[in-house]
């Protein structure tokens, strides 16, 4: 089976695991450890912004956001359906209330002019996410929430590599919320990365990150237990060092793959518009004016096959069981790509003689 993500470890991420063994420094009080302050400065230095502050998930890292910047029952805060149920459930644990909205049906990213039509006086956050590793159009959401005076949160959780209008993920945003979970374009196992310019803000989510402490035992407000470890730092750094490398790899794989597929065409192949520089975390295709059922049977086709191919999300946010209770939502394009798309290999572990061979299965199977 061709995966549809693998993560690329190597013997320098084994080395630096062991030298953090055998130095007996396994974590930090304050979530501060040697290994992690290195990644934290690292990681910064990437995304170029001002602090990054290391959580041991990409979840811990949108919550870290979302309470930091106080968002409390009586808020809402505004954001895709159309993404992994995380971006929606750290809403729903600091009590407030998450509104969807609808996508571009090229991007499959929230929409600017649907943000614009949901904004309430209870507003507060706008949580564009960059999904499959396209940016979000950040300058009109951006535009959109000065005027209004609301902050931006933006789940990058995808988009390590990527780019929009030349800038790195977060760019436009207060905050901009990262993981490293196994499938990612770079991994620590598991954990995430929030980035932003934001002196106070990041002050406060450090604190917060362990247990609201400022000082061992001085807890100065309301906190977590967050912290991510020093082996997990530790493979972070050589992840960061690969991730150009990867990301190359998997733009030729994408390129290769579209090349091979741009004759099929009842098939929308990925966007990557002018100004915007996809991270291909996901190679998301979709089976124009099908039925879930004729998509899901040539998902299955291609999985006997030997291709890792998968949906991502075949269930949009809002019609998920426990997030109805939040509103009734009639979101056509959302619903509509989560029956048509699907998701194929194109990580830095594909061959050119693997990408040959899925374009050729797909083909076959919707032609």
């Amino acid at each position: 089976m061709i995966p549809i993500n693998a993560p690329q470890i190597g013997e320098e991420e084994i080395e630096a695991v062991v030298k953090v063994m055998k130095s007996g420094v396994l974590t930090h009080g304050l979530g501060a450890g040697p290994m992690v302050t290195k990644f934290e400065k690292k990681f910064a230095e990437f995304v170029k912004a001002k602090h990054a502050i290391a959580v041991n998930t990409g979840t811990s890292a949108l919550h870290l956001a979302i309470a930091g910047m106080g968002i409390k029952r009586g808020h809402e805060v505004i954001l895709p359906s159309f993404t992994f149920v995380a971006t929606a459930e750290v809403i729903a644990i600091v009590g407030a209330k998450p509104v969807f909205v609808d996508i571009d049906a090229e991007t499959y990213n929230i929409s600017p002019e649907e943000i614009e039509k949901a904004i309430t006086k209870k507003t507060k956050v706008i949580m564009p996410v960059d999904l499959y590793g396209l940016p979000a159009d950040m300058q009109p959401i951006r535009e959109n929430t000065d005027k209004h005076g609301l902050r931006i949160i933006e789940d990058s959780c995808q988009a390590h590599g990527a780019s929009y209008k030349g800038k790195p993920p977060g760019a436009f945003a207060d905050a901009a919320c990262w993981s490293f979970y196994a499938s990612k374009n770079m991994t620590t196992g598991e954990g995430g990365m929030i980035t932003t310019n934001d002196n106070e803000l990041a002050e406060k989510m450090r604190f917060m990150r362990s247990h609201g402490e400022k000082e061992k035992y001085e807890s100065l407000m309301l906190g977590h237990n967050y912290r991510m470890p020093e082996i997990q730092a530790a493979i972070g750094c050589i992840q960061l060092k690969k991730l150009p490398k990867f990301s190359a790899k998997r733009r030729e794989n994408a390129k290769r793959l579209s090349a091979k597929l741009r004759k099929a065409e009842n098939l929308q192949l990925p966007k990557e518009p002018r100004g915007y520089k996809h991270s291909w975390y996901l190679y998301t295709v979709r089976l124009k004016d099908a039925k879930r059922k004729k998509r899901d049977r040539t998902v299955e086709k291609l999985r006997q096959k030997g291709i890792g191919t998968e949906v991502y999300y075949v269930n949009p946010i809002h019609l998920m069981p426990y997030y109805r209770k939040f509103g009734k939502y009639k979101l056509q394009e959302t619903e509509k790509a989560a029956k048509q798309v699907f998701s194929l290999p194109v990580h830095p572990g594909v061959t050119a003689k693997q990408i040959d061979f899925i374009g050729e299965s797909v083909l076959h199977d919707i032609m």
